[in-house]
């Protein structure tokens, strides 16, 4: 096989095994069989045992000596530092998104906000949640700053699993919704402080949802 086409295996491993990590299809705690997932996505061996070690470095896999790969359990304390984090970068990126915002990227904003409402009417919390992720990448895209964009990918990745759970908790959906809308309020008016202060306020809302639902794992 030539080196490109081995690039583009490894990489279409990669993210086929992230996916499915990321969508439940893998739980926490499952063994990840190199044999098993080379058949089910149609990828070498190789490929699969590559896209595991980086997602071993991302935080979603664990292995140990004899015993192999399984998907990493999170448990809720760990959930918290990892959103408390993001709360940190993801303000910055705020900021920076409101005071770089063009009226065409606000109205971006505002788009997804709409769907996320009428998903919520529709009781679709799960699209609810997935358009809840591309609001938050759109922010960071907006914000221009490659560092935080890079360890927040990161971070999100980690906590996606809790992220949906916390958006079941009775009454959260709405206060979701609110909380979003005052940060895109701020982010097209250029109101960087405002912005940063909706951020962190909003993912302190995620963290107390969190901690409501009591469960030492996911």
């Amino acid at each position: 096989m030539a080196v490109t086409e081995k690039s583009t295996e490894t990489q279409s491993a990669y993210l086929l095994v992230r996916r499915a990590i990321l969508a439940g299809e893998l739980l926490p705690g499952q063994r990840l069989v190199e044999k098993e997932l080379s058949e089910r996505f149609g990828v070498g061996r190789a490929a699969i045992r590559t896209a595991l070690a980086r997602l071993e470095q991302e935080g979603l896999v664990e292995s140990e000596p004899f015993r192999g790969a399984r998907v990493r359990t999170i448990g809720e304390a760990e959930a918290v530092e990892i959103l408390e984090a993001r709360a940190a970068l993801e303000a910055l990126a705020a900021h920076h998104a409101a005071r770089k915002a063009t009226p065409e990227q606000a109205e971006a904003l505002w788009a997804i906000h709409r769907q996320m409402e009428e998903r919520h009417r529709a009781g679709d919390l799960w699209g609810m949640s997935e358009l809840n992720s591309l609001l938050h990448r759109t922010l960071v895209e907006i914000s221009g700053h490659q560092t935080a964009a890079r360890l927040i990918e990161g971070l999100r990745a980690q906590g996606v699993r809790h992220q949906f759970h916390t958006i079941l908790v009775p009454g959260r959906p709405q206060q979701s919704l609110e909380e979003h809308r005052r940060i895109i309020a701020a982010v097209a008016a250029h109101q960087p402080e405002e912005a940063e202060a909706a951020m962190k306020a909003h993912l302190g809302g995620v963290i107390a949802a969190l901690k409501r639902i009591g469960r030492s794992t996911l």
